[in-house]
């Protein structure tokens, strides 16, 4: 009798510590998600047409929030911020994604077909199609970006609304996760602005 008593508490124990090291391992994984989304990376989706062709509708994808605390945006990174104040005052409250364009105390311009830097011609391979509009030159103020949507002619961007203030930035896209058939790394263009050379 003594035996049975003993496999019972000893099989309810058992069970209790089962449970109890299934809870602690689900609120590890819900504290380390939590933690990871907040301060390290978190997944997205592209909502609009804003970014084709390189970002489609509904791509998902992994946005990198860490690497602006050790370095600053950099011309083609594709970056999501949460709206400017003057987004905020049209009634957005959704992050945007799009690309950098601009950096602080660059003069930007678009006109003929193309985006000017200082002067120079930016040379883009990965437009929908040439902006058909005319616009700037402007000078990006310091501490903002001027951002503009790859789908030039149909992308609500800083050529709308103003820049991109740095400390609006959560991050940039590293990884597109989904579809299957088109995952892998968000590389940033290399650029070649054949700046004139220096007498």
């Amino acid at each position: 009798m003594g035996n049975l008593e003993e496999d019972k508490a000893e099989n309810y124990a058992w069970k209790n510590s089962f449970w109890l090291e299934g809870l602690k391992t689900i609120s590890l994984s819900l504290v380390l998600a939590l933690g990871i989304r907040s301060f390290v990376a978190e997944a997205r989706y592209i909502p609009s047409g804003s970014m084709e062709p390189t970002l489609q509708i509904n791509d998902k994808l992994i946005i990198d929030k860490i690497s602006y605390d050790f370095s600053t945006p950099k011309r083609g990174d594709i970056v999501v911020f949460n709206p400017t104040q003057t987004l905020t005052a049209e009634n957005f409250h959704d992050a945007f994604i799009k690309r950098v364009i601009g950096l602080p105390g660059e003069k930007v311009a678009v006109k003929n077909g193309k985006v000017y830097i200082n002067d120079t011609p930016l040379k883009e391979n990965y437009l929908e199609a040439k902006p058909d509009y005319q616009w700037g030159p402007v000078v990006v103020p310091a501490g903002s970006y001027l951002v503009l949507g790859d789908n030039r002619n149909n992308s609500y961007d800083s050529h709308y609304w103003g820049f991109v203030p740095g400390n609006k930035i959560v991050g940039k896209a590293i990884l597109r996760f989904w579809p299957l058939n088109r995952i892998g790394e968000i590389n940033r263009p290399n650029y070649q602005l054949n700046l004139p050379k220096k007498l």
